[in-house]
């Protein structure tokens, strides 16, 4: 059975009329279970992740300063959200969210967390609504715990997976992929091991063309393990993408990464990532839609 992680504390209270989307945490697996794509088995409830293990991937002075909430305000600015103890608590569970769903995608192929995909955090840094790297702290777990032993990080979120490339940035068995914005933030570009920038207004065709030969150049790491981040912020409707991607596009993009699962024989954890479309039900949809693929192809 394909688990999913989720936790109401996933949708964590934030000031009024702040622009992160908070609701589509709560949306996701509604819909998807109205729908009747999962059933409340596919569902799980993470707990939070030992320090131990944070620090598989976070240096040890920004990971006390989080936990004690000590960040400096300029720190906490450019996180973007009020930092609280339920906040770090939210990341710690999510974080274990995409580590227990790493370890579902060993036994079944493929796992998923409504949250998570939270790439701008670095070693030492937090940054564009991300406190702990999900993947990067998950990816370190299996490496350490000699689950995988080579590992792909597909990050197609429209903003630079810039903390996930400083994270591995001298690591040879992990091969970080981010196709992005080029002219969108972070607007200071850490270093992948493959980085695609993307034009301002960049469509269906070009898009996808450029992700299928992403995807052949990425097979010569010979990975054992994929984490795939799925943003939806790549959609035209979305407010901060730049953008010109169709739902149409968007879905045939999990469709890609999902066949290049499927014919490598390689396991995947995808974490939802970005999304600030106008509406909340483009949101929601789009990121309903990577589950409905993602079953459709890995799920039997």
């Amino acid at each position: 059975m394909i688990k999913i992680a989720w936790h109401p504390a996933y949708s964590h209270p934030l000031p009024e009329g702040h622009r992160f989307p908070m609701l589509k945490y709560e949306l996701i697996p509604e819909q998807l279970l109205h729908e009747g794509v999962i059933t409340p088995e596919n569902l799980f409830a993470p707990e939070l992740v030992s320090e131990k293990v944070v620090l598989l991937a976070h240096d040890a002075q920004y990971w006390t300063e989080l936990r004690d909430l000590t960040l400096s305000h300029q720190a906490q600015r450019r996180i973007g959200f009020p930092l609280t103890r339920e906040l770090v608590d939210r990341e710690l569970r999510i974080t274990q969210g995409t580590i227990d769903a790493a370890c579902f995608a060993l036994e079944h192929g493929l796992a998923f967390n409504v949250a998570g995909g939270t790439h701008h955090a670095g070693s030492n840094w937090g940054e564009g609504f991300c406190l702990l790297n999900d993947q990067a702290v998950a990816a370190s777990y299996l490496l350490h715990q000699g689950l995988a032993q080579r590992i792909l990080i597909i990050d197609l979120d429209v903003h630079q997976g810039n903390g996930t490339a400083q994270i591995f940035y001298n690591e040879s068995r992990v091969f970080t992929l981010s196709m992005h914005g080029e002219k969108n933030f972070p607007f200071r570009k850490e270093r992948s091991d493959l980085d695609i920038g993307l034009p301002d207004d960049c469509g269906d065709e070009e898009y996808l063309s450029k992700l299928e030969r992403a995807l052949q150049a990425a097979t010569a790491h010979k990975p054992d393990f994929v984490f795939y981040l799925s943003g939806v912020d790549v959609l035209e409707t979305d407010e901060l993408g730049k953008l010109a991607l169709s739902k149409d596009a968007c879905k045939h993009r999990d469709q890609l990464v999902f066949e290049f699962c499927k014919q490598n024989g390689l396991p995947v954890q995808v974490s939802m990532g970005g999304g600030y479309s106008a509406h909340i039900r483009d949101i929601v949809e789009a990121h309903c839609n990577t589950f409905k693929v993602g079953f459709d192809l890995l799920g039997a």
